[in-house]
């Protein structure tokens, strides 16, 4: 696919450049660190950051977009659904 602005860097302000679906587990983590998630589905997402740190963000609606550097995301405590992570 060719691009408008050959040679340009992607910024982190920037719009997301690939995406892949997301299956949260307690043990692996993702295979790219997100810029973002979109959650499809309504329910509390739970995860760790790229930093290390762990949170959960508690009813994120459906259709939400969080801007979030994760890791992983934990399948205990995560009941949102149709995650997709943003990079």
């Amino acid at each position: 696919m060719s691009t408008t602005f050959p040679g340009r860097t992607a910024s982190m302000s920037g719009p997301a450049g690939d995406v892949f679906t997301i299956t949260p587990d307690d043990a692996v983590d993702l295979a790219q660190t997100t810029r973002a998630i979109y959650v499809g589905v309504t329910g509390d997402l739970a995860v760790v950051a790229a930093s290390g740190a762990q949170a959960t963000f508690a009813g994120v609606p459906g259709g939400t977009v969080l801007p979030l550097r994760v890791a992983r995301v934990l399948a205990s405590g995560t009941s949102a659904g149709s995650l997709v992570g943003l990079v």
